[in-house]
């Protein structure tokens, strides 16, 4: 994947879940931007980070279809092997996402190759579409080795408002805890996605 993207250049990572408000990574700049031909979706089983193989939750990935606004970062080459390692090691725990190079554009149209981890459909941990109703029910039951799954997609709805990205599913569901009164524990860190 990598070898598409000159190794003397800055990188260029694409986030569209926790990797907004937490990359956990050394960047120059960043600013939104948008991936076409894939969308934001809560379609991954997590068996570690938000949930187990026994009561998994769900966690966002970047599934095939549509388009997808979210947060650019620009990596300066000197840390981009670093970088990479690091999301590596973030990303690919259980192997359901896949390490692509994505075309992004900026709002003043400017477009550059980006690093993205979009999701495996074949990977077993892919949940696909599911009803709302489901969703919420994993979400509310998932709690992992990072933390309950409801701090989860809270904190990823309340940042996406933040920067003026609207997600129907993710306020709907967001809603559904809310009237149920969820109750969530803190979480020792509210990054990981898996």
């Amino acid at each position: 994947m990598l070898e598409t993207l000159s190794r003397d250049e800055d990188l260029w990572v694409f986030g569209y879940g926790s990797l907004m408000w937490r990359p956990g990574f050394d960047y120059v700049e960043s600013a939104l931007a948008w991936v076409h031909g894939y969308h934001r979706s809560l379609c991954i089983f997590s068996h570690v980070h938000r949930g187990t193989p026994e009561r998994p939750g769900l966690v966002l990935g970047l599934d095939r279809g549509g388009c997808c606004q979210g947060v650019a970062f620009r990596v300066a080459a000197r840390d981009r092997e670093r970088t990479v390692r690091y999301l590596r090691e973030r990303e690919l725990v259980t192997a359901v996402y896949l390490e692509k190079t994505v075309g992004v554009r900026f709002a003043e149209g400017s477009c550059v190759n980006a690093l993205a981890y979009v999701v495996d459909r074949s990977h077993r941990q892919y949940a696909g579409r599911l009803p709302i109703e489901e969703m919420t029910r994993l979400v509310a039951e998932g709690v992992g080795l990072t933390g309950d799954n409801p701090s989860y997609v809270r904190n990823t709805y309340e940042h996406l408002m933040q920067l003026d990205i609207h997600d129907a599913d993710l306020a709907e569901i967001v809603r559904r805890l809310d009237r149920c009164s969820c109750r969530t524990v803190p979480a020792a860190s509210a990054g990981q996605d898996i």
